[in-house]
């Protein structure tokens, strides 16, 4: 009797301790946030050192490389540039000495929308004029194209060029 008493005692308490539990629904729905934003400037800024990396002969970008790079040049025509951006590129390379040549002197300088401005002292020099607009209209179609291809402005790709060149 008293083993009876102390199960059903035992059972009475476990039962009164149990929280109970209820669900009710909101009364309003719920709203959940899924706005993400895509930071589309990691690709430019990769584009932008490969590119320089091809117009300076140097390797831009601080990260290592594969060793597939050592055995495989890029191919930008299968990245999404076209062949005139590339032709573009090999221009600058081309030229990538005499502008160097230039920022040493004090001829030219970077200004903030990526693009070379002839300072004082290299101004009246018809050949310098030339060279520096060459080198901005080469530079506007790349920034285009990378603009086309990342989904930007071209005025964005020239902040982000302007700051990578810094």
């Amino acid at each position: 009797m008293k083993g009876r008493l102390i199960v059903v005692l035992s059972v009475f308490l476990i039962m009164a301790g149990c929280a109970s539990v209820q669900f009710k629904a909101p009364k309003e729905p719920i709203k959940v946030d899924v706005a993400m934003r895509l930071d589309v400037y990691q690709h430019v800024v990769k584009d932008i050192n490969a590119i320089e990396s091809i117009v300076s002969g140097g390797n831009i970008d601080s990260k290592p490389q594969s060793m597939l790079n050592f055995f495989c040049s890029s191919a930008y025509a299968q990245e999404g540039l076209s062949p005139g951006t590339e032709v573009a590129v090999m221009r600058r390379k081309a030229r990538y000495a005499d502008i160097a040549s230039a920022k040493s002197r004090g001829l030219i300088a970077e200004n903030t929308s990526g693009l070379l401005d002839i300072t004082d002292q290299g101004r009246g020099d018809a050949a310098l004029g030339n060279l520096v607009s060459a080198e901005n209209n080469d530079r506007m179609e790349i920034y285009k194209a990378i603009a086309a291809k990342n989904g930007t402005s071209v005025s964005e790709v020239q902040k982000v060029y302007a700051s990578q060149m810094r």
